[in-house]
């Protein structure tokens, strides 16, 4: 017994060691000849270097929400030109006598140029840029985002918005649609779009700040000046007036206007005119050349914590109403003096600025639903809103 055994352990170790022959020979010495050398080893990984290089790292799941900000900028930066406008002053060193005209001709004129922006919007070559950029220029150029130069039309101004719409004679231009400025959120990411120091398509990032700021600019340009400014931090500049102001989807949703800073540079504090505002003027100039402008009828003021103790009003809101038009609109329509403000066709206004902007947008003969603070009560009127000689006509430029 015992010798048979010994023999059988010897079989089963000859056999174990066979197979193990068999296994190593059709396996591991495949995969030895499977392994890629130094070279293959190299191309693959420039092949898989090249491979991350085609990743949208947008897709990319983070903590925190992802802004791309490369959507907007493409979708405007062609729309947006460089304006350059060209003025004959005439100059003080010489005389102005007719024996001096005489002698030499016209009295000599020395050329000014300044510079700015503007928005294309739409594609048969209207643009939309600054009063104050293009306000008694003799000569407007543009310059588009390829390079090409245009002469531009002046169509039409209103300085009590600070806007001039400029038409170029071309075809199948690059043009940025309308937002909504009405829907802006403080806090909500913009892009500023422009030349600012003449350095030609500028993008700038930042957040609304604040809406409805009246920075008292317009007072020297306009009897009757609308200030309701979207207020950013995006970096503008001189150069950036009459740029555009786009949310992340790249639509309009204001033109750059103005900087408040004691060097003259940008300081943190931009601000421009909302497109909704925008759109009315622009509407008007290209109907009639001139703006329709509406009014109210009435005398405002804003409301703080003594106003609201005077008037025994149960909540800081609204704006109040301290005088009324004798054949004002909204005498007509039963507004009195020392009524509140809340609402203009749904929309909220606690500020004077709010509610010029809000009825801005309107023109003479449009009726707008006016919501009222009476005795701490609501209510609502009708209001047919007039033009400032106290009807509705229609006044064209001539």
């Amino acid at each position: 017994m015992k010798i048979r055994a010994f023999f059988g352990n010897i079989a089963i170790a000859i056999l174990s060691a066979f197979i193990a022959v068999i296994v190593y020979s059709n396996y591991f010495q495949d995969k030895i000849s499977n392994t890629p050398d130094s070279e293959v080893q190299k191309q693959r990984a420039l092949d898989l270097l090249e491979d991350s290089s085609k990743v949208n790292y947008s897709q990319i799941p983070t903590k925190g929400e992802v802004f791309d900000f490369t959507e907007a900028a493409e979708r405007s930066i062609h729309a947006v030109v460089h304006v350059t406008s060209k003025y004959n002053l005439e100059s003080e060193d010489y005389y102005k006598s007719p024996i001096y005209n005489w002698l030499f001709g016209e009295t000599y004129r020395q050329q000014s140029v300044s510079f700015g922006s503007g928005v294309i919007i739409s594609e048969d070559g209207y643009i939309v840029t600054n009063y104050h950029v293009v306000e008694e220029s003799d000569e407007i150029q543009v310059v588009l985002n390829d390079k090409r130069t245009f002469t531009a039309e002046l169509v039409g101004t209103d300085p009590s918005t600070d806007i001039a719409l400029l038409k170029l004679e071309s075809t199948n231009l690059p043009y940025i649609s309308f937002g909504n400025s009405d829907i802006l959120k403080v806090g909500e990411w913009v892009l500023a779009v422009g030349n600012p120091f003449n350095l030609t398509s500028t993008v700038t990032a930042g957040i609304v700040s604040a809406k409805a700021r009246n920075i008292n600019i317009l007072r020297d340009q306009s009897n009757y000046p609308i200030e309701s400014y979207i207020q950013t931090d995006a970096a503008v500049n001189k150069g950036n007036s009459g740029g555009a102001l786009v949310d992340l989807k790249g639509e309009l949703v204001g033109i750059n206007s103005a900087i408040i800073s004691p060097s003259g540079s940008y300081s943190g504090y931009s601000f421009a005119i909302p497109i909704n505002l925008v759109k009315k003027v622009v509407d008007d100039i290209m109907k009639y050349g001139e703006v329709q402008r509406a009014v109210l009828g009435v005398t405002i003021k804003n409301i703080n914590s003594e106003i609201a103790e005077k008037y025994n009003l149960d909540k800081i809101e609204g704006i109040l109403i301290i005088g009324v038009s004798k054949d004002g609109a909204a005498k007509d329509a039963g507004i009195k003096e020392g009524d509140v403000i809340l609402k203009i066709n749904n929309i909220k206004v606690n500020s004077m600025a709010e509610l010029t902007e809000q009825i801005g947008k309107y023109s003479p003969g449009d009726k707008v639903y006016v919501t009222i603070k009476r005795d701490n009560k609501r209510k609502q009127f009708d209001v047919l809103l007039r033009n400032m000689h106290g009807n509705t006509k229609i006044v064209k430029a001539e």
